[in-house]
């Protein structure tokens, strides 16, 4: 099982509606991502600077930022791009992050 993390950013004022969206998360999105090997996943808001921390655990080599060729991914993004900094195909613009310490 492998971690990773992310950082994505939030635009200003929009965390109720980022809340929202993620509470109501599409079923079938949900799914895609359990059978694509992510057991967990979080996402975090530092509201200082509407950065968003994502972390995943994922069992085999991808993750979610490897599901963007699926349509309901896309629907995703396409759904999100209103209210978060994003690439020209509308998926959200991600930094990874480099693990620096685990403890068990």
């Amino acid at each position: 099982m492998k971690r990773v993390a992310f950082k994505m950013h939030l635009n200003e004022g929009q965390k109720a509606e980022y809340i929202k969206r993620h509470n109501e998360i599409w079923p079938e999105l949900k799914t895609l991502l359990k059978e694509a090997g992510i057991s967990e996943y979080s996402i975090f808001l530092d509201e200082e600077t509407d950065t968003l921390f994502a972390f995943q655990k994922v069992s085999g080599e991808g993750g979610s930022q490897d599901l963007g060729q699926t349509k309901i991914v896309q629907l995703w993004w396409k759904f999100m791009a209103d209210i978060m900094k994003t690439n020209p195909d509308n998926s959200p613009v991600t930094t990874p992050l480099e693990e620096v310490f685990y403890m068990e």
